[in-house]
């Protein structure tokens, strides 16, 4: 829904002006006061109908389902148990991501940070090599498929995990941004810097560089003007992965098969029936979704291709499901948030699971408390395992050089430049990459006074991956006593390249893809993949949460 906010913010305060003294203005239940009213103070209420949805997004309307395994467990992993759950409401992107939307991201990316910091584009290019196999010449996808416009259509691959939620943090601000502009508030600025381009975290903080058009005009007499604020509703929610069951949610689409508060039927994949083909007359017997049918099949026979595709195919191939979702099975394999463990599904909560959270808080500067912005990075050591390139970048004082000496930065090293106290620059490797520009997060903490850990309940620490499956406590060898606590610690559940390969880097991803069988499509099933690894058969989507009325205004 677009709403036109300067035209009906200046309305409204012509209205006030009008009104103030006047008992026809709306006043708080709570204390009589009048709302934007000048003469008190000008407590704002904004005007606000709903969320916005955000391109290319489709609202998937939340409820209650069965997740998990709907079909025999042919893998016999047992890690995907039936559960009830509740999802909330939220949307989901109609298409996989295409290569030409990634093209966008690389070529913006490329833009802004390539001059000063070319490493944060070489960190979020896909892996073309991941086409390549020991005993199949697969090198035309290798040179041809990210950018050749034949494929522009087709989903990117070759992205890691962390990769997707980089393209998300973009996603967000430059949709932000658009709505800006589009609202007459920001001033288009076709070739942004490192320095200015826009951030919804930095301007939300008051730390981002860049020009306004004009800010929002105001109630309050002694600062007529002010910036755009969370409470306005004009910035719309981050673009981010769905969690597992958000996603499984959306790919059943049940509210095809809803009657009232009834379901009346289950399903195993995306659409009704126990067959992986088309039971409607226009299209009977074609193909659903893009699969291996069989031992080598993987299109068909010449003539009469089955799906039509060897590897993938355009994001808006076959049938939407019933929430209007294309290609939520088949086709490739989606990355979602959740860190991977096999009992998640018995042990998360039955509103809105999830496991992965890692509580975070903005760091804030010591004297303004307000939160302070990334430092320069190097390269990133969690970016894709394959890039290992040398080059030079100039980067100020870094490993006793001058200010502009070339750095030579080889093997994937991460080096984050952080400012002390005197304004030097201290070359620090934290493991966690950051971005010029956007605000610095950090774990909270028992030992930071301010995060008052020690007064909550609900939360203790930051990390929570490993709760009730692969902390301590959880461990088979777990006993009472400090003895044994000792020699608990080298048996973990997970021992990691000795016994399992999940530890807390393991991310699950849905779906089947262009080269599984039938069995994975079923949107119950689970597998995993460290978060810096790709596949020539995995992509993903993006989600946003909906805030407010989980159906919206229309219902």
């Amino acid at each position: 829904m677009k709403i036109n906010w300067i035209k009906n913010r200046k309305a409204l305060v012509l209205i006030a002006a009008a009104l103030v003294g006047s008992c026809s203005q709306e006043r708080s239940p709570v204390t009589g006061w009048a709302y934007n009213d000048p003469t008190n103070g000008g407590f704002e209420k904004p005007p606000y109908e709903e969320q916005e949805t955000g391109p290319g997004l489709v609202l998937i309307e939340g409820g209650s389902f069965t997740m998990g395994r709907t079909e025999t467990d042919v893998t016999y992993e047992w890690n995907n148990v039936p559960r009830k759950v509740t999802i909330s409401s939220y949307y989901l992107d109609e298409t996989e991501v295409s290569n030409f939307a990634y093209l966008e991201y690389l070529w913006w990316t490329s833009r802004v940070f390539g001059p000063t910091f070319p490493d944060i584009y070489y960190k979020a290019l896909p892996d073309t090599l991941v086409w390549r196999e020991k005993l199949a010449y697969n090198e035309p996808y290798v040179e041809y498929y990210l950018r050749h416009p034949a494929y522009r259509d087709y989903p990117v691959v070759g992205v890691n995990w962390l990769q997707a939620n980089d393209f998300c943090a973009w996603r967000t601000d430059r949709v932000n941004e658009f709505i800006l502009i589009r609202e007459g508030l920001l001033e288009h600025v076709p070739n942004p810097s490192d320095q200015d381009y826009f951030s919804t975290e930095a301007y939300l903080s008051g730390k981002w560089q860049g020009q306004l058009k004009q800010k929002l005009p105001s109630f309050d007499e002694q600062n007529p003007e002010r910036d755009v604020k969370m409470e306005d509703g004009i910035f719309l929610p981050k673009y981010r992965l769905p969690t597992e069951a958000e996603w499984e949610y959306a790919a059943y689409g049940l509210i095809g098969n809803t009657i009232g508060e009834r379901i009346t039927d289950r399903r195993i994949y995306p659409w009704n029936g126990h067959g992986v083909r088309n039971a409607t007359d226009k299209y009977i017997g074609q193909i659903n979704a893009n699969f291996v049918r069989g031992a080598g099949d993987y299109m068909g026979t010449a003539g009469f291709l089955n799906d039509n595709a060897d590897v993938t195919a355009p994001v808006y191939s076959y049938w939407p499901n019933d929430y209007g979702l294309y290609n939520m099975a088949g086709n490739v394999c989606e990355w979602v948030m959740d860190v991977y463990r096999p009992n998640t599904l018995q042990d998360a909560d039955e509103f809105r699971p999830f496991r992965g959270n890692i509580f975070t808080t903005q760091k804030r500067d010591s004297t303004t408390l307000i939160g302070g912005l990334g430092g320069e990075i190097l390269t990133n050591v969690d970016g894709p395992v394959y890039q290992k390139f040398k080059h030079k970048v100039s980067v100020p004082g870094v490993h006793g050089t001058t200010v502009g000496e070339p750095v030579e930065v080889q093997d994937s090293v991460l080096t984050i430049l952080t400012s002390d106290a005197n304004g030097n620059n201290n070359a620090t490797s934290e493991g966690k990459s950051d971005i010029p520009g956007r605000v610095q997060w950090r774990e909270v903490s028992s030992t930071v006074s301010t995060d008052n850990l020690d007064e909550r309940r609900n939360y203790k620490t930051a990390d929570y991956i490993n709760y009730m499956d692969g902390d301590v406590n959880s461990s088979i060898y777990y006993s009472e006593g400090e003895d044994a606590f000792s020699e608990k610690a080298d048996k973990l559940m997970y021992e990691y390249a000795k016994t399992s390969l999940v530890n807390d880097k393991s991310r699950v991803f849905k779906g089947g893809s262009w080269r599984d069988r039938a069995y994975f499509l079923n949107p119950g099933t689970r597998r995993f993949l460290d978060q810096r690894q790709a596949n020539a058969w995995l992509g993903f989507r993006c989600s946003m949460t909906r805030v407010g009325s989980p159906v919206g205004l229309g219902k």
